[in-house]
């Protein structure tokens, strides 16, 4: 049996699913990080981890990084412009987090 294209759905988690991605996507909404201070915000993966997910979410097209010619070097992660096409997902992501938080907050009082 012929498989036919895959849902869009799962493209979309195909490309932004993994363990610190979402949260690699979300801290970048506010501007360029550095590799250690991106590390810190998204909640301490190993410098494997984030390394890997940054790489696959750049050849993807959705993180852009930039090499400054500097003593010792810089680099610095940002959203591509396709990138920031992700803000209302992950803003109805967050929203969506705070409402549960809310809901579960209020079935233990």
């Amino acid at each position: 049996m012929a498989v036919g294209p895959k849902c869009p759905v799962e493209v979309t988690v195909d490309v932004t699913g993994g363990k610190w991605k979402p949260m690699i996507i979300y801290r970048l909404l506010d501007g360029p990080y550095r590799f250690g201070e991106l590390r810190r915000l998204v909640g301490d993966p190993s410098q494997r981890s984030l390394t890997m997910q940054l790489r696959e979410l750049e050849a993807d097209g959705i993180v852009s990084r930039e090499v400054f010619a500097e003593v010792p070097p810089r680099v610095e992660y940002s959203l591509t412009e396709f990138g920031k096409t992700l803000a209302p997902v992950l803003m109805a992501m967050r929203d969506w987090g705070v409402s549960f938080q809310g809901r579960c907050q209020s079935t233990k009082a």
